[in-house]
């Protein structure tokens, strides 16, 4: 179980968010059959679903709002239901997972999209899709990308200034464009790339749940054979 780092902040401030989806083969998948990471778990999808490790903390923050949304013991069952429906051993990272579907390893997966940008930026026929999952039931999965001053820094007011600018404006635009991810600021312009994606409803739990939650989600993946 990894470490946690617990820092005083005296200010935080969210600069990109991080959608975490459904990825899929249009030649094999019908998208009408998509729907949520839970029915991922369902008997349909054997030898179809591809996973990044359980070792990132991507999967585990997913794992963790899951726990947070549903309980451990419904959580648990959704990704022993993962597990036994892999395609191929566990990934360890979202690109190679990408290419295993565009290969035909595997039908279905779940990756941050900003790998799927990467790929698709380079690659504008890269043969795999984005499925905005849970958009009936709760919303997709996010991670924001932030960052804060801590509590005893020596140039608060300064370092201050300079999120509260990074976050707002150009800076929130640009920062958030470099890595194809949404804006935490509301008000910044998406990238045309991600825009071209489609709007999606993000889940209301707060990210903060995934931290709290993290160590029990890290420990029912691996009671659950998820590695």
């Amino acid at each position: 179980m990894p470490a946690t780092c617990v820092i005083p902040v005296a200010a935080g401030f969210g600069l990109s968010q991080r959608a975490r989806t459904i990825v899929y083969s249009p030649q094999r998948v019908d998208a009408r059959k998509l729907s949520t990471y839970e029915a991922l778990a369902a008997p349909e999808w054997k030898g179809k679903l591809c996973l990044r490790t359980s070792k990132k903390v991507y999967n585990q923050s997913l794992v963790a709002t899951m726990i947070a949304a549903h309980g451990e013991a419904k959580t648990e069952q959704v990704v022993r239901g993962w597990v036994a429906n892999l395609a191929t051993d566990v990934f360890a990272n979202d690109t190679q997972l990408l290419e295993a579907i565009a290969a035909g390893q595997c039908d279905v997966g779940i990756v941050n999209t900003y790998y799927f940008g990467r790929i698709v930026k380079e690659r504008p026929d890269f043969p795999v899709k984005l499925f905005w999952a849970n958009q009936g039931a709760g919303g997709t999965h996010v991670n924001i990308s932030g960052a804060g001053v801590t509590r005893h820094s020596r140039n608060a007011a300064a370092a201050t200034r300079f999120l509260e600018w990074l976050s707002a404006g150009d800076a929130q635009q640009h920062f958030a464009a470099v890595n194809l991810e949404y804006p935490a600021n509301p008000a910044a312009a998406i990238d045309p790339l991600v825009a071209s994606w489609g709007k999606f409803k993000a889940s209301p739990i707060n990210v903060s749940s995934a931290g709290r939650l993290q160590p029990a989600a890290v420990r029912l993946m691996d009671r659950a054979g998820y590695r």
